[in-house]
């Protein structure tokens, strides 16, 4: 998978005077079936979070209340997302290292994952990502 399969998804929004609605199926609006729910808030301003890939698992990234930027890299191109709406949400990918900064006060930052926890899932360290995918 590569940085072009990333994108950015808008969601179903059923408009109501009472308030709106928007919901997410798992291989119907995203393509992976939910394992996992995870939130982001409380993010002190100048703050960043992320700074890691995933080398299996799937994302979908909302940002439900507020503003946040989602840099997204495969080694050789990077995408930012300015995320500020609930009914759009960026999908990521496989082996592409994530950043997420510029919260605003408030900001809540949703993500949903396609399996639970798995710490072995993870390169945090930016040159054993860029080895992994070729970039060095």
């Amino acid at each position: 998978m590569a940085l072009s399969d990333c994108k950015l998804i808008e969601l179903p929004k059923i408009e109501d005077r009472r308030g709106n609605l928007t919901f997410v199926e798992g291989q119907n609006h995203i393509p992976f079936d939910i394992k996992r729910v995870y939130y982001l808030y409380d993010v002190p301003g100048g703050a960043d979070r992320g700074e890691h890939a995933h080398k299996d698992l799937h994302q979908f990234v909302i940002c439900m209340s507020g503003s946040f930027d989602l840099l997204l890299d495969d080694g050789f191109q990077k995408k930012r997302f300015h995320l500020n709406r609930s009914y759009y949400g960026v999908y990521i990918c496989p082996m592409i290292w994530r950043y997420l900064d510029n919260f605003s006060s408030g900001s809540v930052c949703r993500v949903m994952a396609s399996a639970p926890y798995d710490e072995a899932d993870y390169i945090r360290d930016r040159q054993d990502f860029l080895q992994a995918v070729g970039a060095q």
